[in-house]
């Protein structure tokens, strides 16, 4: 039993590909995040090497994998308790994880590797992974109807996208190639109210059947009027519309508005996660 660690993409898939694939919703961000560098290079996310890694069982049957891509955090996905224990002692020996940054995994793993990591960390975020068991229109539906966005909507999304990622503080915002990217493939839907746009929302392409929603905003000013949760259901149909069989969401435990429109609208929790930072 034993952890590989790699910087080469194609063994990774090759390895761990369809032990990832089989859990998709848990390991949504694996899949994501492979599927992005294999369609936009390998500094997608940043000009360092991403790091990959998976774990070998008894047997010699993968069961579980891991993705970095420098600046961002340590990706896991769902893990044997013994890969975890084992991977607490890589993250101070494995000279792949040297430059580790943050770990983000299922609370009880990420507070065991917290322990190992042999540093002083602090919880910076706490999630909430949610799949879409039946999906139940928003009540009382809100004014206004959704449409898919264009490239003639780039500035806005763009403009919108970035106070997202300010108001949820993450260090930087997408960039523009990533907003065209999913504008390709109809992966934006706008919330319209007598024509303007109040409010956004996006799914990704499905992978494995599973797409998952994020991110959803609405501008502080256009707030509790409904609009999340009419966009939110109307990404939900889109992304079943795109051959998704599976959806899925995060959420920030600390924001009890929108854990509750999404349990409305029929998402029920799956996990919790934490992301583990250096302090």
């Amino acid at each position: 039993m034993t952890w590989t660690f790699t910087s080469d993409l194609a063994a990774y898939r090759a390895a761990a590909g369809p032990a990832v694939a089989a859990r998709p919703a848990p390991n949504t961000l694996l899949l994501s995040v492979a599927d992005a560098l294999e369609r936009r290079g390998l500094h997608a996310f940043g000009p360092e090497a991403p790091v990959f890694g998976w774990w070998t069982g008894p047997g010699g049957a993968v069961s579980g994998a891991l993705v970095c891509t420098p600046p961002h955090p340590l990706q896991l996905g769902a893990l044997p308790g013994e890969a975890v224990r084992a991977l607490a002692g890589a993250l101070t020996t494995e000279p792949l994880l040297a430059g580790l940054r943050g770990i983000n995994a299922r609370r009880p793993d990420a507070e065991a590797l917290a322990v190992a990591w042999g540093r002083p960390t602090v919880v910076a975020e706490q999630h909430r992974l949610y799949r879409l068991a039946g999906l139940l229109a928003p009540h009382p539906a809100p004014a206004g109807r959704a449409r898919v966005a264009t490239v003639d909507d780039l500035p806005l999304l763009v403009e919108w996208l970035e106070a997202f990622h300010i108001e949820v503080e993450i260090p930087a915002g997408p960039s523009e190639a990533q907003v065209r990217d999913r504008l390709s493939y109809g992966g934006f839907l706008l919330w319209e109210d007598g024509g303007v746009p109040v409010s956004l929302a996006a799914h990704s392409r499905p992978i494995g059947s599973t797409s998952r929603i994020g991110p959803v905003y609405t501008p502080p000013g256009l707030r509790g009027r409904g609009y999340a949760a009419g966009v939110t259901h109307a990404v939900s149909e889109a992304a079943y519309a795109a051959g998704a069989c599976e959806i899925v969401l995060f959420t920030d435990l600390a924001n009890e508005t929108s854990n509750g429109v999404y349990l409305r609208l029929g998402y029920v929790p799956l996990e919790d996660r934490a992301l583990i930072v250096a302090a």
